[in-house]
């Protein structure tokens, strides 16, 4: 991010960046910082803090998602209570890859978060994104992704914009799921995402001012 970006977000010290890793579809292993899915995110969530910006990546207590059980999703709920335990102004920006696309989309009602950012989401049939109006999302694919569905999350998108929300979709030309084809790609467009909902954030706090 440039210098003008960070001076841009400085003035917002309430805003934090949930960062939501990926998994697996079923495993009960514990997860362990080590592991790829959390691994692959923390470039992201260092370069959110170079940029002035607070970033909070969310390590869940076992690998998968695991059905009905939704197993990281009790993780990040306590991750997002514990940040508007410590600030009650807190503003909250979800960035979350594959399985944590899929666990942003069970915590993007919540009042406090302002935006949210899917990359590569695991969005199966059937999965509802509960966002509320108002509530910006961006979603980066790969369209060489074989393991979650460009095509399905650009549907998804497409249905929340003909209910009137907020939501784009952009797709990665060639890039597949892991996000190592064209990384500065995915880096930059992370970066004008979180700088875009902040300033949409500054403009609220401006309007309710007036």
């Amino acid at each position: 991010m440039t210098p003008n970006r960070r001076q841009e977000q400085d003035g917002d010290q309430h805003l934090v960046v949930l960062v939501l890793p990926g998994g697996k579809v079923s495993s009960h292993r514990p997860a362990r910082a080590w592991h790829l899915s959390n691994l692959r995110m923390r470039p992201f969530t260092a370069q959110i803090r170079r940029s002035g910006v607070t970033a909070v990546q969310v390590r869940y207590r076992v690998r998968g998602w695991n059905g009905a059980e939704r197993s990281p999703v009790a993780d990040a709920r306590a991750a997002l209570d514990a940040i508007t335990k410590r600030d009650a102004q807190a503003r909250v920006i979800l960035l979350g890859h594959s399985m944590g696309g899929r666990v942003a989309s069970e915590l993007c009602r919540d009042p406090a978060v302002v935006g949210v950012v899917a990359l590569a989401p695991w969005w199966p049939d059937g999965v509802s994104v509960n966002l509320r109006s108002g509530t910006p999302l961006i979603v980066l694919h790969g369209t060489a992704d074989s393991w979650t569905d460009p095509a399905g999350s650009r549907r998804k998108v497409d249905e929340l914009q003909r209910s009137g929300k907020s939501a784009e979709w952009l797709g990665i030309d060639g890039a597949g799921h892991f996000m190592l084809r064209r990384a500065a790609t995915w880096h930059r467009l992370v970066a004008d995402a979180v700088v875009g909902m902040s300033r949409g954030v500054a403009a609220t706090k401006t309007g309710e001012r007036r």
